[in-house]
């Protein structure tokens, strides 16, 4: 069925529902005057069937309407609010079968109490636009719920990749070389990689690479390296083993035209790290490193990145993989900085949070992050040690460790960061894992007097921290809220006399 054609079912079930309703008519009654069962009736009012003709003019008939009336996309007055959600088609575009919502219960809801219900959402479609929000801003929010709710671990995916790596006899103790993904691509599924292939295309020198579906071309930029050339042809791959086929053509999601490709952009990609980082080999080497008495920055770079060749990002990624699953370790959160070094802001441009909503999150209101965090404290000595005069000994890689103790609250993290620079800004990437009784049994390395611990706050702007030498702006929304207060007590002293 079409979504116009789903939209149809939805408008006539609400519109004979709502007649029904104003003529006092009960399912059984309506039923029996339209000559149908109360269970064929209750379908059409929920959005699941749409009648033939005949049904149709004994239905109109019995709620004294016309079938014209009934079958036009005409709303009345007080179902203006769903006419506007349906014609912005934001019910069809989520994704509610992946949370196992069937629609005809959305309309069901919204049916019981259209004004009010069909008012709110209509509400949000709006806001989304005065505030500039695109569809793919609910794509990625439905994506980032999905991949929460399964603790980001897709059992089939894994399976399919350990099919896949026994097909094509790929390594699985290691790291994979690039040049044998890139041939399997080439001589199993017919690719033509093209290196530097983007460079006569300078307005997309941000790009890592561009399939061409019609020659079947792979353009790759010059900039990548073979941890980047082996993570692209690991998606590439992961897109045919996994029977992807609506996707993007270019190697990040520039403009997300449906949800399932933005679905499918992550499954290719969590395909090729787990390709590329093996899950039982992997595995084995967490539970070397949770194992160590002491935190060691050389031990994970050599026992983990250097030897599975991975970015920063895919290592954390493909830990919030295995934790939960094997470690029993799921309070985690997974955060990604930019660090635009001209104007020195720092944005967080990926997050995920596992289990709950962790303190460390996102803030949409272009307000500053707490200076005290590892991931940007980090961000900023690696910007430090770039303009020294020794630049020759800046490392591709920087790794820190800290526990933070969140202002005004319980909560605690262990905050593992590694930062790189990629292109002409910074970048770092966190994992964080809340410190209970349990984190403590499973991380030995947890007390090492090594780690730093330092109070953090989300925002300045919400900080109570006083005497904060970070500090970057005034707590305004703290002075905003005081000040309030004191207007509240003075009325309230008025008034009391």
């Amino acid at each position: 069925m079409t979504h116009k054609g789903q939209n149809n079912k939805i408008i006539f079930g609400l519109k004979v529902r709502q007649l029904r309703n104003e003529r006092n008519l009960s399912f059984a009654e309506l039923a029996e005057r339209a000559h149908m069962s109360v269970s064929y009736l209750n379908e059409i009012e929920k959005g699941k069937k749409y009648p033939k003709e005949e049904k149709i003019k004994a239905l109109a008939e019995a709620l004294q309407t016309t079938p014209q009336y009934l079958v036009s996309e005409d709303m009345p007055l007080s179902l203006a609010p769903i006419e506007t959600l349906l014609q912005s088609n934001f019910l069809n575009e989520l994704p509610l079968d992946l949370f196992g919502i069937d629609l005809s219960k959305v309309v069901e809801i919204i049916a019981n109490a259209p004004m009010r219900v069909g008012a709110f959402i209509s509400t949000l479609v709006e806001l989304s636009r005065s505030y500039a929000l695109r569809e793919e801003n609910f794509y990625f929010a439905a994506l980032r719920s999905y991949l929460e709710l399964n603790n980001n671990y897709f059992e089939e995916i894994e399976e399919t990749v350990k099919q896949f790596a026994k097909q094509h006899k790929i390594p699985t103790g290691y790291a994979v070389p690039a040049d044998y993904l890139g041939s399997v691509l080439e001589k199993k599924f017919g690719y033509k990689i093209i290196d530097n292939g983007l460079e006569q295309y300078p307005d997309l020198k941000h790009i890592r690479a561009v399939f061409v579906p019609k020659s079947k071309e792979l353009l790759l930029s010059s900039n990548l390296n073979a941890l980047q050339k082996s993570f692209q042809y690991g998606k590439e791959l992961g897109f045919h083993a996994l029977g992807l086929k609506e996707r993007a053509y270019t190697s990040s999601l520039l403009q997300v035209k449906t949800f399932d490709e933005a679905l499918n952009h992550f499954k290719a990609g969590y395909f090729s790290a787990a390709l590329l980082m093996n899950r039982e080999a992997f595995t084995k080497d967490i539970d070397t490193f949770l194992k160590l008495e002491q935190w060691d920055n050389g031990a994970f770079l050599s026992k983990l990145m250097d030897k599975y060749q991975a970015t920063p990002e895919m290592l954390f990624q493909r830990m919030t993989n295995v934790l939960p699953r094997f470690f029993g370790i799921s309070k985690i959160f997974f955060l990604r900085f930019i660090h635009h070094i001209k104007t020195d802001k720092f944005d967080i441009n990926k997050e995920m949070h596992l289990h709950r909503r962790h303190q460390p999150h996102g803030n949409g209101l272009d307000e500053h992050y707490c200076r005290r965090w590892v991931s940007i404290t980090l961000l900023q000595d690696f910007q430090h040690l770039q303009k020294g005069e020794n630049t020759e000994g800046v490392p591709n890689v920087m790794i820190g460790a800290q526990r933070s103790n969140f202002y005004s609250t319980n909560d605690e993290y262990l905050c593992l960061t590694m930062v790189h620079p990629d292109g002409k800004r910074n970048v770092s990437v966190t994992l964080g894992i809340l410190i209970d009784a349990d984190t403590k049994s499973k991380i030995r390395f947890l007390n090492d007097v090594s780690i730093a611990t330092r109070e953090v706050s989300i925002t300045c702007e919400r900080c109570g921290v006083m005497d904060c030498a970070e500090r970057a702006v005034e707590p305004s929304v703290i002075q905003k809220k005081e000040q309030r207060q004191r207007v509240n007590e003075a009325l309230k002293n008025i008034l009391d006399n």
